[in-house]
């Protein structure tokens, strides 16, 4: 149980420093008259995500879990993750937040990761992520309930953001000369 809780802190203070860096830009971002999208659905997916991994943490406690083999492919899984979301907010600099914010002059990155998978921040790194915590704590009832719950709200996220791009297509899209509306 102790490598456990050792492994799910630094894990944990990672993700902090992640939340510092967000909160750093959304300062920014406000700042230079961006707009914040899904305002409700991001307060929900914040909640969910320490709700799910306290579950974790709270399910190796109550079964005093050992670090085993799924404890090692979760720690597996957390690294990729988190190298996957460094390397995201590398990649976004100053318009990474964990919310979805749209700046003036806001430009979609369209380098090889974006281009491949959509939301890679979503796919590679939440979704990862919190199997991996699970894997970790050896959570099957938070892996099998919340993993769920929490794709609900990922898939509201993934459609607000998704329009809130194309706000950016439309706005940036040059103009028709022909049309003469």
């Amino acid at each position: 149980m102790k490598e456990i809780i050792i492994i799910f802190t630094s894990f944990f203070i990672l993700r902090l420093t992640s939340l510092y860096i967000s909160i750093t830009n959304e300062k920014r971002l406000k700042k230079s008259g961006a707009v914040q999208y899904g305002k409700l659905n991001s307060a929900l997916l914040t909640m969910a995500h320490i709700v799910y991994y306290a579950s974790c943490l709270y399910e190796a406690y109550v079964s005093q879990a050992s670090f085993n083999a799924y404890s090692k492919w979760g720690v597996f899984m957390m690294l990729f993750s988190y190298i996957v979301l460094f390397y995201v907010i590398y990649k976004l600099k100053d318009i990474w937040t964990l919310k979805v914010y749209i700046a003036p002059n806001h430009q979609i990155d369209n380098s090889f990761l974006f281009k491949t998978i959509k939301h890679p921040n979503y796919f590679l790194n939440i979704i990862p992520e919190l199997i991996g915590v699970s894997l970790l704590c050896n959570a099957w009832k938070t892996l099998l309930f919340g993993l769920p719950a929490y794709g609900v709200l990922l898939a509201i996220r993934i459609i607000q953001e998704e329009k809130a791009m194309q706000t950016i297509s439309f706005a940036s899209a040059p103009k028709d000369k022909t049309d003469r509306a």
